[in-house]
């Protein structure tokens, strides 16, 4: 790693996954070792598994200058930007560097996918969809970057990340060139995925979906648990923000090994790891917690199990929350950075909800039961579908 790297301070953040709405209740389950995933009340047709639905999304509404956005996915994205004060923090970022000068870059796995098969299933005789959803902003990738730039009112760079499971990981990489390379001084970070029947029978289709709650890293782990989520951070400057969390470093990879199996070694996952900690100038001995992708998949979770344990010494703390909150697909990576902010924060390496028994290949770095304990540097990693990899190394801001 040759190059140079200056962290970032995270100024503000939020989360809204099944756990609730804001950081609190995402605090406040974690810490509980309480659960939010529940049966399936969501597909079109009958689906037995089990998901992570965030309450309160379908009463959600748009303002009336928003509507041309309408959508479950932006409806979601708008509960996220209400919760913490984050939209107000991203407002005050605007009015302090100029709208031209607030970087918006998201992450989406699905985007408004929801919105357009609705208007597939709705088709009237002339092959129409019905009129209300006759909009096309909805009908693209781009259109949840679009909808929260035009909701923040920023005209700087907007990119949509789209790398499966590492989309909003990867975005704080993205934020990080667009600071470092001059063409922006701030940015608004995150991702919003909602569920829809694409992933939830997608995932089916591959036999990778649990008929169960997801058991990450147990030794009877049957699949994933498909979830939601919507999660934003805002980067800037450390000089801006001198007390706030720091984004250490980042590492990004992609195996190139097969469209859907990771690599049987994990090396494009190791490749990231190593990334990032380097990136930081951090030895592995240095990382006291690591929020791990751990989607409770087979294949995953032995991979990502033998690189931890071969890589950590046995006082690193590692677990994977989707057991609480199902795979959130594109917002993962968003959702569990705020996690790792979170343990930082309060002191908390938050437990591997749904695993009774530890996968063999788990050595001593695995937690079964959450653990107060002092972290001053958390590593969360997303290795998306098809092998694109990212890990974030956050810290405390030094004193």
């Amino acid at each position: 790693m040759s190059v140079s790297f200056q962290p970032l301070a995270v100024s503000a953040f939020t989360a809204t996954s099944a756990l609730g709405q804001g950081l609190q209740s995402q605090l406040a389950a974690l810490a509980a070792a309480r659960g939010g995933l529940r049966p399936n009340d969501f597909s079109s047709a009958p689906l037995a598994c089990w998901i992570g639905r965030v309450d309160g999304v379908e009463e959600a509404e748009l303002p009336a200058a928003h509507a041309a956005w309408e959508c479950r996915n932006n409806r979601l994205a708008w509960l996220g930007l209400h919760q913490d004060q984050f939209i107000e923090r991203a407002l005050d970022a605007r009015q302090r560097y100029g709208a031209a000068r607030v970087a918006l870059v998201l992450g989406t796995s699905t985007a408004s996918i929801g919105a357009t098969e609705e208007g597939y299933r709705r088709l009237d005789a002339d092959g129409q969809m019905p009129a209300e959803l006759r909009r096309p902003l909805i009908h693209a990738p781009h259109s949840l970057a679009g909808f929260v730039a035009e909701a923040l009112g920023l005209e700087g760079p907007c990119l949509t990340v789209s790398t499966a499971c590492s989309s909003s990981a990867k975005v704080f990489a993205n934020a990080e060139r667009l600071i470092r390379l001059g063409l922006a001084d701030a940015a608004v970070v995150g991702g919003v995925d909602t569920l829809c029947d694409s992933v939830l029978f997608g995932f089916n289709a591959l036999e990778l979906v649990s008929p169960e709650p997801c058991r990450p890293f147990d030794q009877a782990r049957r699949g994933i648990s498909i979830g939601e989520a919507a999660g934003f951070a805002l980067l800037e400057r450390i000089d801006a923000a001198p007390q706030a969390p720091r984004l250490l470093g980042y590492g990004e990879s992609s195996d190139a090994h097969h469209m859907s199996t990771p690599h049987p070694e994990g090396l494009g996952a190791e490749l990231a790891l190593r990334d990032a900690l380097a990136r930081a100038g951090l030895g592995v001995e240095q990382v006291d917690y690591i929020n791990l992708h751990g989607t409770a998949s087979l294949k995953n979770d032995e991979v990502e199990a033998a690189l931890v344990t071969r890589t950590f010494p046995a006082s690193t703390r590692a677990s994977s929350t989707k057991g609480f909150t199902g795979h959130t697909l594109g917002a993962a990576g968003i959702l569990e950075a705020a996690f790792a902010l979170l343990a930082i924060e309060h002191g908390w390496a938050p437990g591997n909800h749904g695993c009774s028994t530890l996968d063999a290949a788990c050595g001593p770095q695995f937690v079964l039961d959450g653990e107060q304990r002092q972290i001053d540097v958390a590593l969360s990693n997303s290795f998306g579908f098809g092998g694109n990899n990212a890990c974030l190394a956050f810290g405390k801001a030094v004193a």
